[in-house]
């Protein structure tokens, strides 16, 4: 529960990115006691109606900033991130007291880890281990590289299955790319389209509050009638609506991205795979397969959308080379036939 010192701060900062046109996050991460956010304050936390009054006490006046706790310190990088981006983001848009000596802290290194990538044998057991869309999910992950979210989001609209294209609308980054759809997948994803026109149909018969689902931004505003048409709706849509209380409209969302991770997990652990697979290691797998089998990395990196080929070069270092290309001396020396007959 937040403390009642707590709210005004909470409900500005509730607004505060729609006004700098940042990216929207949960408020609450300010408050989470275990990132060091407004809760490592302390007693000194006010309402944001006192701020005005005494901003001393947010850190004007020459406020210490509050030591991080021993249990902080076991925190990980990303973590520790994003309780300076979040204190930073306080004092900076909501409280208008920039930090310039916090912000010029250096951020926490991220560990560099090389990421999980599966052979195409146990990409194939992993996705005979799924079931249904779950399975069509699976594979388009797989088979085009996009991120969980970016898949899950897919509108009619987004697909081209005579140029065999995926078009992903604001990815990470907001920004807008073309990624492969495999020919193996075009037919069943003809008949998911299909199956998501007669579910629609059935939504609009039950009249006009019926057959909606929800618009980004301000385009609802912009194309009043857009939510209810085909071309919008998602490719692959829950089981479920709900009735949205601004509108009175039944909405229907798309598959929850905890639904999809549940279903993979599974799927690994029934296939047998010891590996820490997931469904964002399908995206490791389809870049490094695809420059096993030569591709170039320029095109690698514009079908994952990132920023810097920089990125993309982790992956030429888990390409299936046999130890980094290198032989071992131990395979030279006759070495193998001293564990013939080994006992371990």
């Amino acid at each position: 529960m937040v403390p009642r010192s707590h709210r005004g701060v909470l409900c500005a900062a509730q607004f505060a990115p729609l006004a700098c046109h940042a990216v929207q996050f949960a408020p609450e991460a300010l408050l989470a006691p275990d990132r060091g956010g407004l809760s490592g304050l302390g007693r000194s936390v006010r309402p944001l109606s006192s701020v005005a009054a005494s901003p001393g006490a947010w850190g004007g006046g020459g406020a210490r900033v509050p030591r991080p706790s021993p249990e902080a310190r076991q925190l990980s990088a990303s973590s520790v991130n994003q309780a300076l981006a979040a204190l930073l983001f306080l004092y900076g848009q909501v409280l208008r007291q920039p930090l310039e000596a916090l912000g010029a802290l250096p951020r926490a290194k991220q560990p560099e880890r090389l990421p999980v990538v599966l052979t195409q044998e146990e990409v194939r057991r992993v996705l005979a281990e799924l079931d249904g869309v779950a399975r069509l999910i699976g594979v388009v992950l797989y088979g085009s590289g996009m991120r969980l979210t970016e898949c899950l989001t897919l509108r009619v609209k987004d697909l081209d299955l005579e140029r065999g294209e995926f078009r992903i609308r604001r990815g990470k980054g907001a920004k807008d790319r073309v990624t492969v759809m495999p020919r193996a997948v075009r037919g069943a994803i003809g008949e998911q389209i299909r199956r998501v026109a007669a579910l629609h149909r059935g939504d609009c018969v039950e009249g006009a509050d019926g057959g909606w689902v929800m618009l980004p931004e301000a385009l609802d505003r912009k194309y009043p009638g857009a939510g209810r048409s085909l071309a919008w709706q998602w490719l692959f849509p829950a089981s479920r609506r709900y009735r949205d209380a601004a509108s009175g409209h039944w909405v229907r969302h798309h598959w929850h991205e905890s639904a999809m991770q549940r279903a993979m997990t599974a799927a690994v652990r029934r296939s047998g795979i010891t590996k820490r697979a997931s469904c964002h290691t399908m995206r490791h797998s389809f870049a490094t397969h695809l420059l096993e089998s030569g591709a170039d990395i320029r095109t690698v990196q514009e079908l994952l959308g990132h920023r810097s080929v920089t990125t993309t070069m982790i992956y030429t270092h888990v390409l299936n080379r046999g130890g980094l290309g290198v032989t071992s001396p131990a395979d030279g020396g006759g070495l193998g036939d001293l564990l013939g007959g080994l006992a371990v």
